[in-house]
């Protein structure tokens, strides 16, 4: 198989690569880094200053810290303290300190509670509102419909919708 993204193969490609190609990726098992802070993780989610002149976009810690105001009271502290949920809220903001034109999301309402899970849906609002792309992937329908423009239903694993999710 091949997977290309704007006519580059990625399949071969090592991550910093293509996430230099504006492809971000936010894991279901969060993979932070445990023993740097709040503020470090998001360092390293970081492209060079200037990769991303002429978009627009650039987002800063500032923006990470209005996002997730949790996140700015425990910027110091190392992240392998934070509740699952504070992990899930670093781990988005780190992929969008990238700033990458598409991010693929695996399950990131998984096990966490239903305030966080707003909060996650706000993210994903906010991430429509400046015109990042979104791959997600999740469990609850409610919040895959109140974000998405498509849905592609599995079910034993095969598609069987595959529409808009007025449809």
């Amino acid at each position: 198989g091949s997977v290309k993204w704007k006519g580059q193969e990625l399949i071969g490609k090592k991550p910093y690569e293509i996430a230099h190609l504006g492809l971000g990726y936010v894991p279901e098992n969060r993979d932070i880094f445990p023993t740097l802070t709040v503020h470090q993780n998001l360092l390293l989610g970081q492209k060079k200053v200037g990769a991303a002149v002429g978009r627009g976009t650039r987002w800063s810690f500032d923006d990470m810290y209005t996002m997730f105001p949790r996140l700015k009271e425990r910027q110091h502290t190392e992240a392998g303290v934070l509740s699952g949920g504070e992990q899930q809220m670093l781990t988005l903001c780190r992929t969008l300190m990238g700033d990458p034109e598409l991010i693929m999301i695996d399950e990131p309402t998984e096990g966490l509670a239903p305030k966080i899970v707003e909060l996650v849906a706000e993210y994903l609002r906010e991430l429509h509102r400046r015109g990042i792309g979104v791959l997600l992937v999740e469990q609850k329908l409610t919040i895959a419909l109140e974000v998405a423009k498509r849905c592609l239903v599995m079910g034993h694993g095969r598609i069987v919708f595959d529409g808009t999710t007025d449809e």
